[in-house]
């Protein structure tokens, strides 16, 4: 778990999603020692100090290590092409930020089904809440967000296929994710302003509810450039 930054948190630098390019063509232990210094200032810190600037209203987060586990792994590269920081808010729900090459993504929901914690969600789902859950994913969807997470490939045992949310249902985690192009995260362009999780958090208030119950609510409406 990182360290808390001391930086003002100012955007990503050019010369981090730069280093992402290179890091693509050539994801090497040999590119990774040359272009650290680069990696620490453009893309470490900055995460740092925007995970620091987003405490205040959602509690700690934590930037995920550089290199991959690649133990159980077919694909051997051994550094993430991009940089992930994230809050969790309850049990396996949380919010999420990704920069890389290819720009910003912002996400947030329940991302793992932890036995008795999916049941709960099911029987959330099948009952009178469940509507509610399905309205609060539509308000988020009709801002930008995709909706997604992992889906059994048919419905739970003992669902009536006719089952007004079987879709829902289907779900063994939920979570909505927009992505940002590039200009989302440079500091001259001051214009676009990203409103990390501001959509997502009433969904992951209301998945919290329903899975985990989260330790209290989030709040995220501040934009943030990124």
């Amino acid at each position: 778990m990182a360290g808390p930054s001391t930086n003002e948190f100012t955007g990503f630098p050019d010369d981090g999603l730069a280093f992402y390019e290179g890091l693509a063509a050539d994801n090497s232990k040999a590119y990774w020692s040359a272009h650290k210094p680069v990696y620490d200032a453009a893309i470490r810190q900055p995460m740092l100090a925007l995970l620091d600037e987003l405490a205040a209203e959602f509690g700690p987060g934590h930037a995920f290590r550089p290199h991959r586990d690649v133990r159980f792994s077919k694909e051997k590269t051994p550094y993430k092409d991009h940089q992930g920081g994230f809050v969790e808010v309850a049990d396996a729900v949380g919010f999420y930020v990704q920069v890389s090459a290819d720009g910003l993504l912002v996400a947030g929901g329940w991302y793992s089904a932890q036995g008795e914690q999916l049941a709960r969600y099911r029987d959330v789902v099948d009952g009178p809440a469940g509507a509610e859950l399905e309205r609060v994913l539509a308000q988020v969807a009709a801002t930008g967000y995709a909706i997604g997470g992992d889906l059994l490939k048919t419905r739970p045992r003992g669902v009536d296929p006719d089952h007004p949310r079987l879709e829902l249902l289907r779900h063994k985690s939920v979570t909505a994710s927009q992505s940002f192009a590039p200009e989302a995260c440079r500091p001259r362009d001051r214009a676009r302003r990203v409103a990390v999780g501001a959509a997502a958090r009433g969904m992951a208030r209301g998945i919290g509810g329903t899975g985990g119950g989260p330790r209290r609510a989030p709040t995220m409406t501040r934009g943030h450039r990124c």
